[in-house]
């Protein structure tokens, strides 16, 4: 493996790389970086949690003037939610040698953006509707622009944003270095290549490197109205520090996150259609371990890279393979190992048998735990967490205590009285979740299989369910996300 000193970058820009625990480049940082800082254009066939924001990040960092006071980068993204992680990551990567990122989005008060762009950010990390609206203002000046990124350029297509894009790429400079990353290469996208870039260089993560080896992957096949129990169990038994648990749609996500707070666990949702300031309260709170669960949508979700989680769970099996993947890299970060288990019904295992096929990885089968399993666990737990106390040895001052005790009472009885007081035993409290009908494998002439629904002119799913759509249909929102989508010509 390559390592960051081999690059030949700024020493300031590998200290940063150093201090935040990098040692080795990813298989994506090891291709790009190098093409990148040649000066070419370079599409990047990428997942998230590849590594791809430091491939892009660091050539883009390297090559900011900190004397010029003025936007030298921008990097396009599809969510507000990726475009903070993305300029998180980049001041982290940046600080030292004094780039700043500045990220803009819809949701946020524009006033108090025109203020930060006063402030004059080397780098704006923006969602395509609200980097339009600062250009139209011209909040936002292009022409000092030497490098432009497109991350998750198949989203953005999928929401609608393609044409935003070409009309933000046209008013950028000609002479400036593009590059694109994308999971996927629909037409669209394609085209968009051969018309804004300069013969770009292709750089593709193969579909095995994908899949994080450090993520154990599970699943149970258990009916609908029984999973939310199994899911309480699981949680009781895997004690997780930091859990995400994935539903399919909004709904759900806001009952998930009650009915888990009903049942005492430290529970919150995330998706689009929470302000910003909501948004981003649960963040903070479930970074700091405030909260243990955090439940999202897939869009939700997107980008966000919160060292820590220890465990996934798809409490909704994903759309597609593709959606698969970026779940469950939301752990195994960091070369720590993470679980991530997926619950399906009876009727959705050839659904999961698509999922393990393209994502070549072999999904191991798990029986489901019985309630007495799920009391042993959270019993394990307590003892764990008395021993720790007497490793710790600052329990001196209840030493008195414990003695007057032992004189009345036996160490046997004291002990178990110690352990039941402080188990938490599982919650019986009934909750009702609304139903979801499960995902099948469509077949069709074109493409053989695909699960959830055919895809439409958009490049959206359209639902193959005859119910009403508002209530059922996969989390697309965020204000940027609301535009009208836009049909593409062929």
């Amino acid at each position: 493996m390559t390592t960051f000193y081999e690059f030949g970058l700024n020493h300031k820009i590998v200290k940063a790389v150093t201090d935040m625990g990098f040692e080795e480049a990813t298989p994506v940082q090891e291709q790009t970086i190098p093409v990148a800082l040649t000066g070419k254009d370079v599409i990047g066939q990428a997942q998230t949690g590849t590594g791809k924001t430091a491939a892009f990040g660091i050539p883009l960092i390297e090559k900011v003037d900190i004397e010029e006071a003025a936007i030298q980068g921008v990097v396009l993204a599809p969510t507000r939610e990726l475009a903070v992680q993305v300029a998180e990551e980049m001041n982290k990567l940046g600080q030292i040698k004094g780039v700043h990122t500045l990220p803009i989005y819809g949701g946020q008060d524009i006033r108090r953006q025109i203020k930060a762009l006063q402030k004059r950010p080397h780098i704006i990390v923006g969602t395509p509707g609200r980097f339009m609206d600062h250009m139209r203002r011209k909040t936002i000046r292009l022409n000092n622009i030497k490098i432009a990124v497109l991350d998750e350029a198949d989203e953005m297509l999928t929401m609608g944003f393609i044409e935003d894009i070409e009309t933000i790429l046209n008013e950028i400079p000609e002479e400036r270095q593009t590059l694109l990353f994308s999971a996927t290469m629909p037409k669209p996208i394609e085209k968009l290549a051969q018309k804004f870039m300069k013969n770009p260089e292709l750089i593709a993560v193969k579909a095995k490197e994908m899949t994080v080896p450090n993520i154990v992957q599970e699943y149970m096949e258990v009916p609908e109205k029984q999973k939310f129990d199994v899911l309480c169990r699981m949680l009781d038994i895997h004690a997780p520090e930091l859990a995400i648990v994935f539903g399919r749609t909004k709904r759900r996500v806001d009952e998930l996150a009650e009915a888990l707070s009903k049942r005492g666990y430290d529970a919150e949702g995330i998706h689009g259609d929470l302000n910003q300031a909501k948004r981003d309260s649960v963040l903070r709170k479930f970074k700091a371990g405030t909260i243990e669960v955090l439940v999202a949508t897939d869009v939700a979700a997107r980008g966000l890279d919160i060292s820590g989680v220890t465990h996934v769970y798809n409490f909704d099996i994903p759309q597609d393979p593709e959606s698969y993947v970026h779940r469950i890299g939301r752990t195994g970060r960091a070369g720590k190992t993470g679980l991530a288990l997926t619950f399906a019904s009876p009727r959705e295992m050839d659904h999961l048998k698509t999922i393990e096929r393209v994502s070549k990885k072999k999904i191991q089968r798990k029986s489901v735990p019985t309630f007495a399993e799920a009391i042993e666990g959270q019993q394990r737990l307590t003892i764990e967490r008395l021993l720790e106390t007497v490793e710790q040895g600052d329990a001196q001052a209840y030493k008195r205590m414990a003695e007057q005790l032992l004189d009345d009472h036996d160490s046997v009885s004291l002990i178990s009285a110690a352990l039941k007081l402080l188990t938490k035993e599982p919650s019986n409290e009934p909750v009702q979740l609304t139903a979801e009908a499960p995902l099948r494998v469509k077949k069709n002439k074109f493409n053989g299989e695909r699960g959830g629904g055919s895809r439409d002119k958009k490049g959206g799913y359209r639902r193959s369910s005859s119910r009403k759509p508002d209530s059922r249909k996969p989390d697309r929102s965020s204000n940027d996300q609301k535009r009208k989508k836009k049909k593409f010509s062929k």
